[in-house]
């Protein structure tokens, strides 16, 4: 394993995610300090994953003939650029700005780093890759929001921004340091086309099939994360009928969303066509279990983690089912509709959240929620059974 790109790769993807969570741990300072409702700061979340829905193909074809070293160097060097205009932003408008080229910056990075750390492995070890890449953006999901939060409460809120500004700075150093050297850039164009299948022998279509079998597989995960933020999105309503507190039971979801990561990373190379069917059907069945927070401890406690895993499984499960089908072919296709898929289902999500919310009540959003998961989870049995088929009929 090329640890050194790998581990670069991941404080890639730990400085993007918590450039998108970051506003929500400052929230009401930055509304106070730019003069602006609670509504439209929040907008700089929203607007940020509507970006990366809109700009990563583009972004992702109009690099396409650049090395993927040089593209995720620069592009994190925007990354940087902007966050640090945003942390020095005299005005919401140009806040807003910033952070939507930011978020231009972050859709082109997950597409272009996906695609490379499935490059420089062997096959069967993509799941590896996707796990160790990805569990940099998991601990930015666990450590943005409070560390942002402690540094803003005593400092304010530009200091989190522009200390993330820094550190951007240095990670595209990183990039361009570890990344350019021999063994670390694209292996891809060595490879006779649709070599990179490896064990997983997923499709055998190319062109135009392959393309609509990638973005089955990507709304199948779509639909997963929509069911999951359905109810996240309103956690900490769901979390109130519990006698543990709500702090510890978000850093136990975290803690487990972290296993969740490692757990793919040891599992799905050997299972790929089980791994993601079982991601959906447990997705499900921790979302049909919130009704029941409040029963005790240990089972608010067990809730959490099968939960919390579970979260943190389905983009490595995502990232190595589609680069494993996509083979050398269409990498880069597969690495942009990732963050595309996984943005679409968080927005779908919260909206779809806040609808039953607004026309029902608090208790149907699990049992809705769970629905789209068991739609994804038997998509993904279909699809593993019907990756299987072109091995069989080749040794009959």
């Amino acid at each position: 394993m090329p640890w050194a790109a790998l581990l670069t790769m991941a404080l890639t993807t730990f400085i993007v995610v918590s450039g998108e969570m970051m506003p929500a741990a400052v929230l009401p300072a930055l509304a106070a300090d730019l003069r602006v409702s609670l509504s439209s700061a929040g907008l700089l979340v929203s607007a940020w994953a509507a970006v990366v829905v809109v700009a990563t193909f583009p972004l992702a074809r109009l690099t396409a003939r650049l090395a993927r070293p040089v593209v995720i160097g620069w592009a994190l060097t925007v990354f940087a650029i902007a966050t640090l205009v945003t942390a020095f932003a005299p005005t919401y408008a140009i806040a807003m700005g910033s952070r939507l080229l930011a978020a231009g910056a972050t859709g082109l990075l997950w597409a272009t780093v996906n695609g490379h750390a499935a490059a420089i492995v062997a096959p069967q070890r993509i799941a590896r890759a996707a796990a160790v890449v990805l569990f940099g953006g998991m601990l930015g999901t666990v450590a943005a929001i409070p560390a942002a939060s402690a540094l803003a409460g005593l400092f304010g809120w530009r200091v989190p921004f522009a200390g993330l500004g820094v550190l951007a700075l240095a990670g595209a150093a990183a990039v361009a340091r570890v990344l350019r050297q021999p063994g670390a850039g694209d292996v891809e164009p060595s490879r006779r086309p649709g070599a990179g299948n490896g064990r997983a022998g997923t499709t055998r279509g190319t062109g135009p099939s392959m393309v609509r079998a990638l973005v089955l597989v990507a709304t199948l995960g779509a639909l997963v994360m929509a069911g999951h933020f359905t109810a996240f999105t309103f956690v900490a309503e769901l979390l109130l009928p519990s006698a543990v507190p709500a702090a510890v039971l978000l850093l136990v979801f975290g803690l487990a969303g972290a296993a969740g990561v490692a757990l793919v990373g040891l599992t799905s190379d050997r299972y790929p066509g089980v791994v993601p069917a079982l991601v959906a059907l447990t997705m499900a069945a921790g979302l049909i279990a919130l009704p029941g927070l409040g029963r005790g401890p240990v089972f608010d406690l067990a809730v959490m983690v099968g939960w919390g895993a579970v979260a943190g499984a389905v983009g490595p499960a995502l990232q190595a089912a589609l680069m494993r089908m996509a083979g050398a072919g269409h990498r880069r296709t597969a690495g942009s509709l990732m963050p595309v898929a996984m943005n679409l289902g968080i927005a779908v999500g919260a909206a779809a959240g806040s609808g039953v919310i607004d026309r029902w009540s608090l208790g149907l959003l699990p049992p809705l929620a769970a629905a789209p998961a068991l739609i994804a989870a038997a998509g993904f049995v279909v699809v593993g059974w019907r990756a299987s088929r072109p091995r069989v009929m080749v040794c009959a």
